[in-house]
């Protein structure tokens, strides 16, 4: 993607939804940070209880609905950063924005943030903003890539070369919708994707059945690591792959890169194993 990662292990999005904690967190040794998601207008979310965790499980369930304070605000306290690591931001619509009018936003945020992120993420894969995922339809997805592209190319002063764009996908694709988002993928100038997001699948995780929203850590991990692998199949082997879901140690850092993956991300795997996990996994992958 052009850019250089002191190491291949980042914190996925979700964690530091807006931007607040970057230096505190770049000093646990991440090669690489992701905030967001945000939005062109702050947002409060779902309503409270919001987040739960499945110790029994090593999970998180989270129906969080991007609350964050603004694509503004985000890129604000981002200009004043002062880790130096790879950031990036991931970015999605609003819950009152129609999916007709998504496009809007997703533009309207690449504007906003493309000057101080080094690259940006797509979501169209979170299961907690209503219609969000169907975004990921080749009706929808592809204009929306292809806008995106669009305003990201305009000339942007104090800038060699825009960021790096990439898409976020879904762990509960099936198999042919996943063989049309790589289709996709190939056929614009995207620079890369990430799998996986949360998941809606509850299988084998029975405390969790009472629990509405999106399913990260151990229970993920199969349907990431498949989704990673059938990606690489069909991009071949130089396309940027970003590998995330129920990375929890050494082992399953190993199976993400051997399932295809360039660079891996933690977020539940943080809360359960602690931040020694970083610098462990930082020398081995």
């Amino acid at each position: 993607m052009g850019l250089r990662f002191p190491n291949r292990v980042g914190l996925a999005a979700g964690f530091d939804k807006n931007a607040t904690a970057l230096d505190g967190l770049g000093s646990l040794g991440f090669g690489f940070i992701e905030v967001g998601t945000v939005t062109p207008r702050a947002q409060p979310g779902q309503p409270r209880p919001r987040l739960f965790r499945l110790p029994a499980a090593n999970a998180l369930i989270n129906r969080l609905g991007f609350p964050n304070d603004g694509a503004a605000a985000v890129a604000a306290r981002l200009r004043h950063r002062k880790y130096r690591g790879i950031v990036g931001v991931n970015i999605g619509k609003n819950a009152a924005t129609p999916t007709e009018r998504a496009l809007d936003d997703y533009v309207s945020c690449l504007r906003t943030v493309r000057q101080v992120a080094d690259y940006i993420v797509v979501n169209v894969s979170s299961p907690n903003t209503a219609g969000l995922r169907d975004l990921q339809a080749r009706k929808y997805l592809e204009p929306l890539l292809s806008a995106l592209l669009e305003e990201r190319g305009k000339a942007q002063p104090g800038r060699e070369r825009p960021p790096p764009l990439l898409l976020k996908v879904s762990p509960d694709l099936a198999d042919g919708e996943l063989r049309d988002i790589a289709a996709l993928l190939k056929s614009l100038p995207l620079d890369g994707v990430v799998a996986t997001n949360t998941t809606l699948s509850r299988h084998g995780v029975s405390e969790a059945s009472a629990q509405a929203g999106g399913m990260s850590g151990v229970p993920l991990r199969p349907l990431a690591l498949r989704t990673v692998a059938a990606l690489r199949s069909q991009l071949g082997p130089e396309f940027p792959i970003i590998g995330v879901g129920g990375i929890d140690s050494t082992e399953s850092a190993r199976a993400m890169r051997a399932a295809g993956a360039h660079l891996i991300q933690l977020y539940t795997g943080l809360i359960y194993r602690g931040p020694a996990l970083i610098r462990r996994l930082s020398q081995i992958v």
